[in-house]
């Protein structure tokens, strides 16, 4: 374990000059939520819905905890030290450069293949209007759309994001508005209505996987929330880092809290988790339910319009991780330039390779690529969260013990909640490896997690 002198950390930061500062409160907070409000919600809620039926407001619930607790973790640290090299740089400091090295390489590749789930979704959800086009063709030309936007400058970037992300806020309202009033009223004009809170305890129970199923659930929901900590990763873009993280971070938990557990209350109080389970978005299933007239079609270009904004959002960060690993030495010095809108190309540019992977893998397994990319990028960010508690542990250990000045926000009930949120982390990793569907998470990510540690060891540590 490292315990450096403070002058050490001003060197990660200057070392990640020349990112133009231009992100305000309000495009930080919606960077969150265009991270976290995509493909998780929209598409992997039903694959959650599918383990573990009603119980997956229980799963989706422990997954919130989980995040309101790295969130806090992730505050208390970024109002420390905004920088672009986020918990990486975190690690660097606190933990070891190898923690750094390791940690910055596993959150780049899962979201270099996050990426690539959300593009193999956003072709699944052009099928829905033309369900004979091949999937390569909306890859291609949306991946196209995105990385042109990504590589214009920063402040070009925050204004798409913010756009996309209030079009999705606007629409999770509306949902939420239209299926409280079918919950509330619909069953009482229709004898032979199945919309109510009936669909809770119907079709095998609230429980109808036992608790096994909603544990396993966990995993999806916690794959649904990832991205929230791209707040972190944006500090070092912040017009006011301090002010602008604080409010970001505070909103951005609520809202997603907020809009996670109540749309999926509604959903499963109109369709029945037998069918909201199945195949295509439950959102989409749930306004089909309705029978208003496009209503469906609507729901399906908002869930189009939020796997753009995800992908968006997480081409950003795996850039700018890039960017960190770069001028950290941990990466060719190519990947640490900066165009002159402060972009930095090259490392945008190979930042694109799940979009290829995605590609592929749409081609040779049409019908399960989409699981197939959630379950190997599930380790490299499972990882990352897991480090972000054990790095706050060393943070604050450090900051006590050298009476370091009391922090404007400040992680609660430190040390538990913080080796809670890292007990939980580990157990999910660990359920992964029992787990048919997620059985590639361990089995592809130990094998990255030793190849990365060869590499340090042998070449990076030298240097």
């Amino acid at each position: 374990m490292q315990n450096n002198n403070d002058g050490s950390f001003d060197q990660i930061v200057a070392r990640e000059q020349g990112l133009k500062r231009s992100l305000n409160s309000k495009q930080m907070a919606m960077l969150a939520i265009g991270g976290a409000i995509g493909t998780g919600l929209f598409l992997g809620s039903g694959f959650a819905i599918s383990f573990a039926g009603p119980s997956v407001l229980l799963s989706y619930a422990i997954g919130a905890l989980i995040a309101l607790l790295l969130i806090a973790c992730l505050a208390e640290m970024t109002v420390a030290h905004p920088t672009s090299g986020s918990f990486g740089a975190f690690a660097e400091h606190y933990v070891s450069p190898w923690a750094g090295f390791v940690v910055r390489y596993s959150y780049w590749a899962a979201n270099v293949l996050v990426i690539g789930t959300e593009v193999t979704a956003i072709a699944l959800y052009m099928q829905y209007w033309l369900p004979d086009s091949p999937a390569w063709l909306w890859i291609g030309l949306f991946s196209a759309s995105l990385v042109f936007a990504n590589a214009l400058s920063v402040h070009v970037f925050g204004t798409i994001e913010y756009w996309f992300s209030t079009i999705k806020i606007i629409a999770i309202v509306v949902f939420i508005v239209l299926g409280a009033w079918m919950v509330l009223f619909a069953p009482e004009q229709s004898a032979q209505s199945t919309i109510g809170f009936a669909n809770y305890t119907q079709h095998g129970g609230f429980f109808p996987k036992g608790l096994t199923g909603m544990w396993l659930a966990v995993i999806v929901a916690l794959f649904s929330y990832l991205s929230i900590e791209m707040i972190a990763v944006a500090a070092g873009e912040a017009k006011d880092p301090e002010q602008a993280i604080t409010r970001a971070f505070r909103s951005a938990l609520v809202r997603l809290v907020v809009f996670y557990i109540l749309t999926l209350i509604l959903v499963l109080a109109i369709v029945p988790w037998t069918q909201a389970g199945q195949g295509k978005s439950p959102f989409v299933t749930a306004m089909e339910a309705a029978h208003i007239p496009g209503a469906a079609g609507v729901i399906n270009f908002v869930i189009l319009i939020a796997a753009l904004s995800a992908m968006n959002s997480q081409l950003y960060t795996a850039t700018r991780m890039m960017f960190s690993l770069s001028r950290g030495g941990f990466a060719p010095a190519v990947f640490g330039k900066l165009n002159r809108q402060g972009v930095p190309m090259q490392a945008l540019f190979l930042s694109c390779a799940g979009i290829a992977v995605a590609g592929i893998l749409s081609i040779l397994y049409p019908k399960s690529s989409f699981v197939l990319m959630m379950a190997i990028c599930m380790f490299g960010a499972m990882f990352t969260w897991f480090m972000i508690f054990v790095t706050h542990w060393m943070f604050r250990r450090y900051w006590d013990k050298h009476n370091k000045p009391k922090l404007p926000f400040r992680m609660w009930g430190f040390p538990w909640l913080t080796l809670l949120g890292a007990g939980l982390m580990l157990a999910l990793m660990i359920t992964t490896a029992f787990t048919e569907e997620f059985k590639m998470t361990l089995a592809t990510g130990l094998p990255f997690l030793i190849v990365l540690s060869v590499l340090y060891f042998v070449w990076y540590r030298k240097r």
